[in-house]
């Protein structure tokens, strides 16, 4: 889905050509297309590893334009399932990253723990990939019966599996630390003239997180959140900071697990209405970075007048050529798998 076209000298790469558009689907123009409910399922199709932080951002422009105000419990829930959709994405891309410097262990320990988040995922909303569960106002179904014991027991393991098996067998491990240390270096006045958002970005020394800095839901409440920011920008130091970041979620979710408040879960909307005219951008912070949905309303339609989508994998990958130029081939896989794409948010 991704081809990417190199000219080289000898074993150096000269010349780099990322080639997208094998998986475009048209997802905004069908925005424009489906009501506001029905538009939240295909933002599952973008990036489609942290599928709910989509949602969220889809049901955020939907509330800044139509002024739906959100219940307390559904903030909670909305939190601790962006957290849980992170951890998720991260999982997926330490074990592919794994296999992509020659690690093949590490992938299936980082799927056998996505599993579990998968079929707790499936428990809330009855599906494991296209989920479908945010709604504008709040989310589809309230927490099942013993959900949060079960969610807290798997933290617990999920916490000694990212010490005891993915940073042991990695960090000890000479050829992943040859592999990444000083490999793919952004400074960051380079990371920020790219618009590198996320790990991307607070990898190269950057301190900035939306969910701080441009904050949103109960985000600003959480004492835990405290970004995790490297300095040295290479591949090496991007890993670092999305295993960080799964134990920061860990921290999050148990925060809000602790004081998850009663309630309902979604504001009373019908089936079919329509927003107010207006516009806006919501932006949450996604596992691979900044994810925006800009919206524009004409107040007659039930539809969305227009839907634009910031994916951060498509602007992420923009700064490719620049980190291969001069590389050997050997390292192109290494700088490519530390971006951490997915090419549903590239071609939309």
């Amino acid at each position: 889905m991704l081809r990417v076209v190199l000219r080289l000298s000898g074993e150096k790469v000269v010349e780099c050509v990322p080639v997208m558009g094998y998986l475009h689907r048209g997802l905004e123009k069908i925005f424009e297309w489906r009501t506001y409910h029905q538009g939240i399922r295909y933002t599952d199709q973008s990036d489609y590893i942290s599928n709910m932080l989509n949602e969220h951002a889809y049901a955020g422009a939907t509330e800044a334009i139509g002024g739906i105000d959100v219940p307390r419990r559904a903030e909670y829930i909305r939190v601790m399932v962006d957290e849980m959709s992170r951890c998720a994405s991260h999982l997926v891309w330490l074990g592919t990253y794994g296999l992509d410097i020659g690690a093949t262990t590490p992938f299936f320990w980082c799927l056998r723990d996505r599993e579990e988040i998968l079929d707790m995922f499936e428990e809330l909303c009855g599906s494991r990939m296209n989920f479908n569960y945010y709604r504008p106002g709040g989310v589809l179904y309230d927490l099942p019966e013993g959900w949060l014991g079960k969610l807290e027991r798997f933290l617990d393991r999920y916490e000694a599996h990212i010490g005891e098996d993915y940073r042991r067998i990695l960090e000890g491990n000479e050829i992943f630390l040859e592999r990444t240390i000083g490999v793919g270096t952004i400074p960051a006045d380079l990371a920020k003239r790219y618009g590198l958002t996320g790990p991307m970005l607070r990898a190269s020394g950057v301190d900035f997180d939306l969910r701080r800095d441009r904050p949103y839901s109960i985000y600003p409440e959480l004492k835990s959140l405290r970004p995790v920011v490297e300095s040295a920008g290479d591949a090496y130091a991007r890993y670092k900071v999305r295993v960080g970041e799964m134990y920061l979620a860990i921290n999050i979710i148990r925060e809000c697990i602790a004081n998850m408040p009663g309630g309902s879960v979604r504001a009373r909307l019908g089936h079919v209405w329509k927003c107010p005219k207006g516009e806006a951008y919501y932006t949450v912070e996604s596992s691979k970075g900044e994810v925006g949905i800009y919206m524009i309303s004409d107040g007659r339609s039930p539809n969305p007048y227009r839907a634009k989508m910031r994916g951060a994998s498509f602007h992420n990958l923009q700064i490719l050529p620049c980190l291969l130029r001069g590389r050997l081939v050997a390292d192109v896989i290494a700088i490519l798998g530390s971006i951490d794409i997915v090419l549903g948010e590239i071609d939309r």
